[in-house]
């Protein structure tokens, strides 16, 4: 099980060159789903990985043992999971576990929070503007998609800019971002290595709904603009939430004042690069499989093994007979 358990673990630690390098090379749209998924399949191969050798070395316990009917000296003959990296396998297990409880609770005591500061507010067509001269705009998904928005941060938009910004949080509700977002902050939660594919995932999100915007007002320069004025105007706090003040403004005011043809993500060598990824995530996620699978191999030898009959002196044939029609019969069923 060895080799099949490295390669999960190790995968993970490719993900900031991948990011850094592929983030530029493709389109916003693809990028959204690439990064996510393969953000979540590299934490989940590392996680299940953990979990095997952490399974393997509590198999080899005479108790665990006893309870699964196998043989424990079979089995550790039969693996090559060490008592060391079992117990190091549990210990980062029992982080992972952790983390992503916390972050679980952390994201709902936010979205509890900002709900309930939106429930006291009136709506208007899924908008909610909030007082205060503190620049806020953002959109929240749950009890329809809510987009916030701050006199403050009105005040310094134009009419026309207004529509733009709109039209920027309305495309993160329809193209359920927050749901690409709350799947990238969990595979981080899973292994912090993938965390550079989750803010490339976040990123690549705001630049798709900066294209969709700049489709539905028909003017990318004026979309570039709401956005460098939203940004300027002040820090977003709501963290978890999608905003158009989020991520390198400055490139993605860039990317709007391109030229349409301009936009990365047709190259032969970015395709080329993309399959490879997807080649490596499908190996880390094959590679959890197989190391699963030869855990079970394991414990299935052992358990055949504690079912050979045992022989003792003076035993008569047909006691011999019963005994091994019995020890059949018990293996059989397993």
């Amino acid at each position: 099980m060895g080799p099949d358990l490295l390669v999960p673990l190790l995968l993970p630690l490719a993900s900031w060159p991948v990011a850094r390098w592929l983030a530029p090379r493709v389109a916003p749209r693809f990028a959204s789903g690439l990064f996510t998924v393969i953000a979540l399949v590299l934490a989940g191969g590392s996680t299940a990985a953990l979990l095997v050798a952490a399974a393997a070395g509590l198999s080899q316990l005479p108790l665990i043992a006893q309870l699964g009917e196998f043989s424990p000296t079979a089995f550790r003959a039969a693996t090559a999971v060490s008592i060391p990296v079992a117990i190091a396998s549990g210990a980062l297990l029992a982080a992972v576990a952790s983390e992503v409880v916390r972050a679980a609770i952390r994201y709902r005591r936010w979205y509890r929070r900002v709900h309930a500061e939106l429930d006291g507010q009136t709506l208007d067509g899924g908008v909610v503007v909030l007082p205060g001269t503190e620049p806020i705009a953002f959109a929240i998904a749950g009890r329809g998609g809510r987009i916030a928005l701050s006199s403050g941060m009105l005040a310094v938009l134009g009419p026309d800019e207004r529509v733009a910004l709109l039209a920027h949080e309305r495309a993160h509700l329809r193209l359920r971002h927050p749901v690409y977002a709350a799947a990238a902050t969990l595979a981080s939660a899973l292994n912090p290595f993938v965390r550079p594919l989750g803010t490339a995932a976040r990123f690549a999100m705001e630049r798709w709904a900066d294209e969709a915007a700049a489709s539905r007002v028909g003017d990318r320069r004026l979309v570039a603009t709401a956005v460098a004025k939203a940004a300027l105007a002040g820090r977003n706090e709501a963290a978890y939430a999608l905003a158009a003040t989020s991520g390198p403004v400055p490139q993605r005011v860039h990317a709007l004042l391109d030229k349409p043809s301009a936009r990365p993500g047709r190259g032969p060598l970015a395709a080329l690069a993309v399959a490879f990824v997807l080649g490596c995530s499908a190996w880390s996620a094959v590679a959890s499989l197989q190391a699963a699978a030869d855990l079970h191999a394991g414990i299935e030898s052992a358990q055949r093994a504690e079912c050979r009959p045992v022989l003792t002196q003076g035993t008569d044939d047909q006691a011999l007979l019963t005994a091994i029609r019995e020890d059949h019969r018990d293996c059989a069923e397993r």
